[in-house]
């Protein structure tokens, strides 16, 4: 499967596509439903395996959590997108959610994820953003900056307030059930959720096959739930991959995940 040509041009060209209703009301039910249940389950370690955040609530791990993430992450049409920003070699790097409090006013600033620029073989992260909850101009919303993806500069290094409004910058608002993919060089960053409301997303972030995972998908996935994958949702974790066991494992212990 590839991109329709108006989703590869805004890939190129933007940096980003808006893909909407892509979960059907199934899949984005199912997802909502075992995310509020992961809080709950999960209360005040949620998101430790990785990161907590003041004003948001995380999750992560969750290829070890539940079917509906293996589900979600072999969406062919996101799988398509995600080779058309990184080529063929690619993997999953982490599955996360983040969900903005309610009057949590704080904009996240705008990033690149991983604090990366492409290489001399072009770009190396591909971020999903799975809505939740609808994106409205009040409640946490992504921006971006169309096209920053090609500058090959990070927004820390250039501005003077990476927290700040952009000049360029668009509000990603769209309802529930939309993904959006990314070129993750883009800039980039959450808005602050001004409304009485949680507004969440679910995470799905990619990497090259040559560059490390954020989180280290071998390690962190119970030997028990590896052994139900197929050939393919193993290809996608790189569970067989000895130079991702090399270059991952290595990140995990320096970041502090593994000992």
């Amino acid at each position: 499967m590839t991109p329709a040509p108006h989703e590869q041009q805004q890939l190129d060209d933007l940096g980003f596509v808006v893909l909407e209703n892509l979960m059907g009301d199934d899949l984005l039910t199912a997802l909502r439903r075992r995310v509020e249940e992961l809080f709950v389950e999960e209360g005040a370690q949620a998101g430790a395996e990785f990161k907590q955040e003041p004003g948001a609530r995380r999750l992560a791990n969750l290829m070890n959590k539940g079917e509906v993430f293996q589900r979600a992450l072999q969406t062919p049409q996101l799988l398509a997108c995600v080779e058309a920003v990184l080529g063929p070699e690619y993997k999953l790097s982490s599955m996360n959610v983040r969900s903005a409090n309610p009057h949590s006013d704080a904009p996240q600033p705008l990033h690149c994820d991983m604090g990366g620029l492409p290489d001399e073989r072009g770009p190396w992260v591909c971020n999903s953003v799975w809505l939740l909850d609808d994106f409205t101009p009040d409640n946490g919303a992504i921006r971006v900056v169309p096209g920053s993806h090609r500058w090959g500069r990070l927004p820390q290094s250039e501005l003077a307030d990476p927290k700040a409004r952009h000049p360029q910058e668009l509000l990603l608002t769209a309802p529930a059930g939309t993904v959006v993919v990314m070129n993750a060089h883009l800039w980039h960053g959450g808005t602050g959720n001004r409304t009485a409301q949680p507004r969440t997303a679910l995470h799905i972030f990619f990497a090259r096959r040559d560059k490390p995972q954020q989180q280290y998908q071998k390690q962190l996935v119970r030997p028990e739930v590896q052994a139900q994958f197929s050939p393919p949702l193993r290809w996608l974790l790189a569970l067989d991959d000895p130079h991702n066991d090399a270059v991952s494992r290595e990140v995990a212990v320096r970041s502090g995940f593994l000992k």
